[in-house]
């Protein structure tokens, strides 16, 4: 009997030290289908690598145990899937948020994560309407397309020639890109010859790219993402269109050298918000244990995504309280080191000194350049 009573009384401790650890929800939201998939996988394990992490630590909130648990949705880059599971996150008693992927599905629902009192990261959406809609509660761990569109402008007149186009997919990203490369191109001293747009479904391109090459430009800038990158560099050789090609961090991946095929070359480059993952200062570190839990490379986002999730769990920390409220000073205030470089906020929520990359492609992968 004495034994019994013993074995009940060591069982009752488990289930109190259970129950006295506290679940923190971080929700995150990328496209986990359709053809950019790839990518918000990539930054759902950045997330998810951040969260665990964390864990291993035994973090203590307000003078308790916690656990952190990411809670995963798939928007499909689609804007009206982004606010339905912006609400479905809502509800489920999220204290933060590490998304979305696009800035066409980040905008909307960042609406409903105001509405709600919840702070929004996003490690990847750079339309730089985003963060100045007036929201408290807004932030990106990488630069925006201000930085990198003025910086594809510019290096594309300056370095590529003179006679730009500029074709972009139609969505917040990639149109608001291709406004800011317009005035890159401009301030730099090119002249933009032409301006054509399709949509981030399409695969053939070949009406809009026969436009373009009765204007004899020097460079074509494709402002959208890999998915359709790929297929328009096999055209773009179909047509015999010699211009060189750049476009921004949508397409400056590894997928979409092996959507080109032998259709991509040394005339062919992209810019990535940020340094290259080996000039993080914690990059390289990062992309082994990433490696080692996934079994999968980095594809662009992953380290801006463990990033976001750090500064929400940092302000939690700093703060000693998972209450949006009581941690979004801390979260404004954030500056500390992480993977990417120093994590640390504008007024607005966009990350300070953003840097921007200029990749080549060269022996079959992308190659950073001084610029």
């Amino acid at each position: 009997m004495k034994k019994t009573v013993i074995a009940l009384a060591v069982l009752g401790l488990g289930i109190s030290a259970a129950q006295a650890q506290e679940v923190i929800k971080i929700g995150h939201v990328g496209p986990l289908t359709g053809n950019i998939a790839h990518l918000g996988k990539d930054n759902e394990n950045g997330a998810k690598l951040a969260v665990e992490e964390y864990n291993a630590k035994g973090i203590k909130i307000g003078g308790k145990a916690v656990k952190f648990e990411l809670v995963g949705e798939d928007d499909a880059a689609d804007p009206k899937t982004g606010t339905t599971v912006a609400q479905r996150l809502v509800d489920a008693g999220v204290k933060g948020v590490v998304g979305h992927l696009n800035s066409g599905t980040t905008i909307p629902a960042s609406r409903i994560y105001d509405q709600a009192g919840i702070p929004v990261i996003t490690p990847s959406a750079t339309n730089p309407k985003l963060t100045q809609q007036g929201y408290k509660g807004v932030f990106r761990t990488i630069a925006n397309d201000v930085q990198q569109g003025a910086v594809i402008g510019k290096y594309s007149a300056q370095k590529l020639g003179k006679k730009v186009a500029i074709i972009d997919d139609r969505t917040a990203y990639g149109q608001g890109l291709a406004d800011e490369v317009d005035k890159g191109v401009k301030a730099g001293g090119g002249t933009v010859v032409a301006r054509e747009f399709t949509n981030n479904q399409a695969t053939d391109f070949m009406a809009i790219l026969t436009k373009i090459k009765a204007t004899n430009p020097d460079v074509i800038v494709y402002s959208g993402m890999d998915a359709q990158g790929g297929p328009m560099l096999k055209q773009l050789k179909q047509l015999g269109i010699t211009a060189k090609w750049i476009t921004g961090d949508g397409g400056c991946t590894g997928e979409i050298i092996k959507l080109a095929g032998d259709a991509i070359g040394p005339n062919d480059y992209c810019t990535q918000a940020g340094l290259p993952l080996e000039q993080m200062p914690g990059g390289k570190d990062f992309k082994e244990r990433f490696k080692k839990k996934f079994g999968a490379d980095v594809q662009i986002y992953a380290p801006y995504a463990y990033d976001a999730a750090a500064a929400i769990i940092e302000a939690m920390k700093k703060a000693n309280s998972s209450d949006p409220a009581k941690y979004l000073p801390a979260l404004k205030a954030s500056n500390f080191k992480s993977v990417t470089g120093t994590i640390a906020f504008d007024d607005k929520g966009d990350i300070k000194n953003g840097a921007v990359t200029v990749y080549q492609f060269e022996n079959g992968a992308w190659k950073a350049l001084k610029n």
